[in-house]
């Protein structure tokens, strides 16, 4: 049976040798983090801007969860750079930004549309 750690296969093999009857990884418990999220800049016509100089990864994470649960929000980042995520990773800022369904742009190229007014359908 395979363990995440040495430290998991070591308890294990403890249990084992004393006779305990266990599971290993049965089941997996769902749970919900309750966190806020605090835009950087919010335009007239409803756009939120978030400025990114690295995009970490607990921040990538935050921003996809922001998205699911607010998809009524227009949020679109303006990057530093388009550096890529990781070292030697293909994956850059833009790209995953797009894969996510993030409108971005590299700073100072900000798409004058983004600040255009849009009235509100009736």
């Amino acid at each position: 049976m395979p363990f995440r750690s040495k430290f998991e296969e070591q308890i294990a093999k403890g249990f084992d040798k004393g006779g305990h009857i266990y599971l290993y990884e049965p089941s997996r418990i769902i749970y919900t983090l309750t966190c806020s999220y605090t835009p950087d800049f919010h335009l007239p016509n409803g756009v939120i801007i978030e400025a990114k100089g690295f995009l970490k990864p607990t921040d990538r994470r935050k921003m996809v969860a922001v998205k699911e649960q607010h998809p009524e929000l227009d949020i679109r980042f303006i990057f530093q750079r388009n550096n890529t995520l990781a070292k030697g990773s293909k994956h850059t800022y833009l790209s995953w930004a797009e894969k996510h369904g993030f409108p971005a742009c590299v700073w100072p190229d900000i798409p004058p549309d983004w600040f255009q007014y849009v009235p509100a359908s009736s």
